[in-house]
């Protein structure tokens, strides 16, 4: 079935999130738009069409990682439940080998290029810990949880997941086996207790 005038071809778009995901975590900034354009095999006119930079594309990324994790927040599970499941995401996404590699490639470009390196923590991390923070203000509303400063729980609650996991990452050493479901778990029941109302 022939698209619409104006209709964007998802697949080409994931196509390119992918390149430019696979060719970032390899060379870090340097890697052109045309190489990403070649690796993706779209045109460098429909590369520049929907992300007019590396930056947009590192936003992109970032976003849908972002999302991701995120999405336990937007149920209504209770806290145990989102926070078990949002630290599973977590750990998955960053301490896996997509993680890894993405950590690696960003750490790569942060020094030569800044402008990418924080639209990719603004869009990604920085994100994902102001919607932690919401919800955990919310949770602290309903008065299922006492958060008095939200912004800091969420990044104890970052950092207690993810422990040397992302800096293991970063460095590319080896990550030791662990259980995913029963350290997200871990991590949730002890996070409520410290923040039990």
């Amino acid at each position: 079935m022939p698209r619409i005038v104006g209709q964007v071809d998802e697949t080409k778009t994931e196509a390119i999130l992918e390149a430019a995901l696979e060719l970032f975590s390899e060379k870090g900034g340097a890697v052109s738009m045309e190489a990403i354009a070649r690796k993706a095999g779209v045109s460098r006119q429909t590369l520049y069409n929907r992300f007019p930079s590396k930056a947009e594309i590192g936003r992109a990324l970032a976003a849908r990682r972002s999302d991701a994790i995120s999405a336990p927040l937007r149920t209504a599970g209770d806290p145990e439940t989102v926070l078990t499941a949002m630290a599973a995401g977590l750990l998955v996404k960053i301490c896996g080998g997509d993680g890894r590699a993405s950590m690696r490639g960003v750490a790569l470009m942060s020094p030569h290029t800044p402008d990418i390196a924080l639209a990719i923590y603004d869009a990604g991390p920085a994100e994902g810990l102001r919607r932690l923070s919401k919800w955990l203000a919310e949770q602290d509303r309903q008065g299922r949880l006492s958060v008095p400063d939200p912004d800091a729980a969420a990044e104890m609650f970052a950092g207690m997941t993810l422990g040397h996991g992302h800096l293991r990452g970063v460095l590319g050493v080896p990550q030791p086996a662990f259980d995913v479901q029963a350290r997200a778990r871990e991590t949730a029941r002890r996070f409520i207790r410290a923040f039990a109302p």
